[in-house]
């Protein structure tokens, strides 16, 4: 399967509006787990398939394919890394982690506190 391309039909445009290429892209399976993991450094196929924890190999491997053919993410002597590019779209990513934790405090304020926690 292709990687949604702005300018051409995407799921919710049918025009390819470049903002919804990008979620479609990053609404597949692990993409955003693959992008998260990577923003701590490079990593080797294993040791990236052992920090998404259930991820098959077959899904990591369509998924680092299409994540390298749109340009976020590349294959280094170190392994997978973000590129420029995918290292924006994590700066863009953080603060939607933060607002999370406030999501999941004011959806369960008993379990928000436990929530944080587990993110360090």
């Amino acid at each position: 399967m292709a990687i949604p391309r702005p300018g051409k039909p995407v799921r919710g445009s049918q025009r390819g509006a470049p903002v919804m290429a990008a979620f479609d892209l990053l609404g597949r399976r692990w993409a955003m787990g693959i992008i998260w993991n990577l923003s701590k450094g490079p990593a080797t196929f294993r040791s990236l398939q052992e920090q998404c924890e259930t991820i098959s190999p077959s899904i990591l491997n369509s998924r680092t394919k299409d994540l390298r053919e749109a340009g976020l993410i590349e294959k280094t002597d170190e392994g997978y890394a973000l590129t420029e590019l995918g290292r924006d779209l994590f700066s863009l990513l953080e603060p939607v982690a933060e607002w999370s934790l406030r999501w999941a405090s004011e959806l369960d304020p008993e379990a928000g506190p436990a929530i944080c926690k587990s993110r360090e």
